[in-house]
């Protein structure tokens, strides 16, 4: 099954954050697979209607974490999921995204209990995928 990258635009975060972030999310759900193929980097530009040098971005950055790896003339593939981060590093990623999450669900007027509630339920179940 190929892989379906979507993005949201007029979102604040940026569009290579929003590809990795939807490849991302078909490893984890289990939707995607190592060994894999990602669209060519034309092809995903094309379709998402952005500079190629926007998917090249994505891909680097998912490169860099150890999730995609390049095969010269062949294009991009999912690769054996393996950490690549340092703790230190998975804990300000970590830190980051509880921030966000923590700014974002102010907003919403929940106790500290549903939020945890929310939370938990997103880590067990598996991600709906975005628009």
């Amino acid at each position: 099954m190929a892989l379906t990258i979507s993005i949201t635009s007029g979102s604040p975060q940026p569009i290579y954050r929003q590809i990795e972030d939807c490849v991302r999310r078909a490893i984890l759900s289990g939707k995607a697979q190592p060994g894999e193929p990602l669209p060519s980097v034309r092809a995903l530009a094309e379709e998402l209607v952005v500079n190629p040098n926007t998917v090249v971005r994505a891909y680097s950055e998912l490169a860099a974490e150890g999730l995609v790896a390049a095969q010269p003339g062949r294009g991009y593939f999912l690769a054996e999921r393996r950490q690549t981060l340092s703790l230190a590093e998975r804990r300000r990623r970590l830190a980051e995204a509880a921030a966000t999450f923590a700014r974002e669900a102010g907003f919403l007027d929940f106790s500290t209990r549903e939020l945890l509630a929310a939370v938990e339920a997103a880590l067990t179940q598996p991600p709906k995928d975005s628009p």
